[in-house]
């Protein structure tokens, strides 16, 4: 029997199934709902039609209520609105279930981008040496962050898990108790999480997720590629940002990192013991029972009794552990050593830290706490620092940085910002004596502009009586200034003595982080990705001129517009040109739970980045080099969108329309995530202080999507009225890298919805400034359709497009009530005494409405 083609695969596995799910639903019998079941859809089509009829939001919602509720008054239609939103949420959960138990069956596990496939293509090519040396030396890192993009809150991630289970089972009994239970359970968290809550509900994807398909996908390449031995090299790797962030997060102290690199180790150590019980059901034989009782028991204890005490150390663990495996294989005839062999695979892969804790901060505070340590020094009368520091140029401070010892006590700092930054490199190294080195071993920075930065960082460790310090220091360049100077700065530090010898001492290899998050607020699309590209080919080449190993770590969050999309194929398209032994990268969010949060997308997505080293190392090492023909012309599209887009940023109404016509200053209001939605406390909207997730969650509320597409028709544009689209269109077929930005920022295309805000076009304000997005919009969607010969947006992937199109519809109704209420809060306050409780009200609508639309979407923010 033939295979469905994927889009009759969606349709039959997703989309006739949420019809079906979604008629139960609607006949749930709620006091709360009421008959909201019945006028939401009748609502659904009156938007449609409304917006094809170019409408306004108002005409839509008043011509509604004029029609069915029966001249209801304004308490009634706001009643009805809240219903409307919360129905829409507990909509989307039931498509997000739905669609992660079809998630095997609509995607091919063992197609393109899988183990199966590499191990098929290694052995077409005979290319199994090259492959089995690269398993020892590559590795992927998937850096779990704290950055609060999932509105879901943990019951009802609760509730998504048991109905995707059920879904799958097809257990419509189970179904509807799940559903009935979803319209029972609030959305909405009254409180912030701490960083800690943030930690607890992530490492549920750790113990769950994560360390189950790690496991086996490591166990099966030992098993099929490496004859059975053990892979050496750690291959996955896991980083946590929770506890350990404080760029900009208030909230994140000493205590919380230490409670939460404590809570790593308890929830590892809780993985071996659930799996040591299991196997100890099964090595029952003489000479192995009494063994492994004994390590079961000192896990118990560990996990259970110890109030921080460890009864098992790792070295002990594994030793007893190969001892069993000895002994199984030479008197019990390997019986049950494939189990065993599995949970080794693991201890390898996750020792006692199950995930490093990443500790960063900004630059800018960094520059404050090391002026203060200075301070302290000059004056205690201590001779470490010279009394004319702050006169000397940049490279004289470096130098005194590079010889500076000593033995700091935060506790004598009053300003509280210097102290915990000081307590945060005690807790490393408290975190590494308990947790193991790869507990927490890397400090990034944050807004990184130059060597003094990472030398002022190297300095602070090193005088908290740390001499030779176990922790990589990794700069994190964001704007593209920093971008394009990324590579002089790294030449500065590798040509330091002193810190060439601590790199030595850290095998030789330098993480350098790259934002595109703020590169494309910064730049726009184009220039920040391109730049992020070229930075990569300047840092290798300055990195292997010193005999070091870049590593790269990508600041990638969920949406085009912040390095998200098609990630794995970014990968595969990187040439030999750009240092590719490592994939690191951050998930947040929604994206945690739309890529890695069952067994089955989690084992695609890590197979998928795997299969793209691979592609890029072993199979296809010269066909992604860029020529220098095409390096200029990507130079010279970089440059045009660069341009179009500091204009646009730089239009006098580009702050007022996101502070007046957006959602941007609600996202503090929805108790999602522990961090301000701003790095300062100012009151005034700055730019720079403004954080990428609710800069570009707000263009996605406006279904606007600027930052995934604004310059891209512009730049396009120019090849074309010059007579040279001929180069553009060649460099889109030939490039993996071009045609995988042009995929994404598609994708960006395909999440807009203009007619939702064109009343925004005879607005005395903004017209003019809508106008200019609308006329962006139109000339990257004429061209992008042009340079792939498509029809429709997404044409080559006809699933992704109908999984969009069928939220966007789920999503009108709420995303029309949100532009109702925003236009009713702006006449509200234009009046000469504002309704202050009225406007509290459409208020609360706008940032409840936030939620069902960022979920929906899956990678807006």
């Amino acid at each position: 029997m033939y295979t469905l083609p994927k889009i009759e695969r969606f349709n039959k596995d997703v989309l006739s199934k949420y019809h079906i799910y979604n008629s139960v639903f609607i006949t749930l019998p709620f006091d709360s709902i009421d008959n909201t079941g019945v006028l939401l859809p009748l609502f659904t089509e009156t938007c449609e039609t409304g917006f094809k009829k170019q409408e306004t939001p108002k005409e839509i919602f008043d011509f509604f209520s004029n029609k069915f509720l029966n001249n209801a008054s304004e308490t009634e239609k706001i009643d009805l609105m809240f219903r409307f939103i919360q129905y829409i949420e507990r909509q989307i959960v039931l498509f997000d279930a739905i669609e992660d138990a079809a998630f095997p069956e609509v995607n091919n596990m063992e197609g393109r981008g899988s183990l199966r496939d590499i191990k098929e293509k290694s052995d077409a090519k005979e290319k199994d040496d090259e492959l089995v040396d690269f398993l020892e030396s590559f590795n992927v890192r998937t850096v779990l962050t704290a950055h609060p993009t999932q509105f879901y809150p943990g019951p009802v991630l609760g509730i998504i898990n048991d109905l995707t289970e059920a879904i799958r089972q097809n257990d419509l009994l189970q179904i509807k108790q799940l559903l009935a239970q979803l319209g029972k359970t609030p959305f909405i968290q009254h409180e912030k999480p701490n960083p800690y809550d943030e930690a607890v509900s992530l490492i549920w994807y750790l113990e769950n997720v994560f360390y189950a398909t790690a496991g086996e996908i490591v166990h099966y390449l030992q098993k099929n590629l490496h004859d059975g031995n053990p892979i050496k090299n750690q291959l996955i790797k896991l980083g946590f940002w929770p506890g350990g962030d404080r760029d900009g997060n208030p909230f994140v102290t000493t205590e919380i990192t230490l409670k939460v690199a404590d809570r790593l180790r308890t929830s590892i150590l809780k993985c071996y013991y659930v799996e040591m019980r299991n196997l100890k059901r099964k090595l029952t034989f003489s000479g192995v029972d009494t063994l492994v009782s004994d390590l079961e028991h000192k896990l118990y204890r560990s996990v259970f009794y110890s109030k921080g005490e460890i009864f098992i150390t790792l070295d002990e663990l594994l030793t007893q552990l190969n001892t069993i495996r000895t002994i199984i294989i030479e008197k019990h005839q390997s019986l049950y050593l494939d189990e065993l062999e599995a949970l080794l695979v693991k201890i390898n892969l996750f020792g006692f830290h199950f995930a490093t804790l990443d500790i960063r901060q900004n630059s800018k505070i960094h520059n404050a706490v090391f002026k203060d340590v200075v301070n302290y020094y000059l004056n205690s009368g201590s001779d470490i620092f010279p009394k004319n520091y702050y006169d000397l140029t940049e490279d004289q401070k470096i130098d005194v940085l590079s010889k500076v010892q000593g033995n700091l006590n935060p506790a004598d700092f009053e300003n509280e910002i210097t102290r915990s930054t000081l307590e945060s490199v005690q807790a490393i190294k408290t975190i590494q004596a308990n947790n193991g080195e790869e507990g927490a071993n890397r400090y990034i920075i944050s807004n990184n502009e130059s060597a003094l930065n990472v030398m002022e960082t190297f300095a602070m460790i090193r005088l908290n009586n740390w001499k030779n310090p176990t922790v990589d220091i990794i700069p994190l360049f964001e704007s593209v200034d920093d971008l394009q100077n990324a590579h002089q700065i790294m030449e500065q530090l590798y040509t330091n003595p002193e810190y060439s010898k601590h790199l030595k001492s850290r095998g030789n290899e330098q993480t350098i982080m790259l934002g595109f998050s703020d590169g494309t607020k910064d730049g726009g699309y184009l220039m920040a990705n391109w730049s992020i590209y070229q930075a990569k080919i300047s840092l290798t080449e300055i990195s292997r001129k010193y005999g070091i190993k870049a590593i790269f770590f990508d600041g990638r969050g969920g949406p085009p517009a912040r390095g998200g999309g098609k990630t794995h194929k970014f990968y595969a398209s990187l040439g030999p040109k750009i240092e590719n032994k490592e994939i690191q990268i951050t998930v947040q969010g929604q994206t945690i739970s739309s890529n890695f949060g069952t067994l089955d997308s989690c084992r695609f997505n890590i197979e998928n980045l795997l299969s793209a080293g691979v592609t890029n190392q072993v199979f296809g090492k010269e066909k992604n080099e860029l020529s220098a023909e095409e390096t200029q012309i990507l130079t010279q599209l970089a440059d045009l969108g660069y341009e179009k887009y500091l204009s646009f940023k730089n239009h006098p109404k580009f702050i007022p329309y996101l502070e007046k016509m957006s959602t941007l200053k609600y996202y503090s209001k929805t108790n999602i995530g522990s961090r301000p939605s701003k790095r300062s406390k100012s009151e005034s909207l700055d730019f720079a202080d403004l954080r990428a997730i609710p800069f570009v969650g707000s263009w996605s509320q406006l279904k606007q999507n600027v930052p995934g597409f604004f310059g891209v028709g512009t730049a396009l544009k120019h090849f074309e009225k010059s007579g040279q689209w001929h180069k553009v269109s060649d460099l889109y077929h030939n490039s993996l890298f071009f045609k995988t930005l042009l995929e994404n920022s598609m994708m960006s295309l395909a999440k807009s919805f203009l007619p939702l805000t064109a009343y925004m076009r005879k607005d005395p304000e903004f017209g003019e400034f809508w106008q200019i997005i609308h006329d962006e919009f139109s000339e990257t969607k004429r061209l992008l359709l042009k340079i792939a010969g498509h029809k429709t947006l997404m044409e080559n992937y006809p699933d992704g497009i109908a999984s969009i199109q069928i939220r966007e519809r789920i999503v009108l109704p709420l995303l029309t009530i949100q532009q109702y209420a925003l236009s009713k809060i702006n006449e509200l306050n234009k009046e000469s005494s504002p309704n202050e409780e009225l406007i509290k009200v459409y208020e609360k609508i706008v940032t409840r409405s936030l939620f069902g639309n960022t979920n929906a979407s899956r990678n807006s923010a």
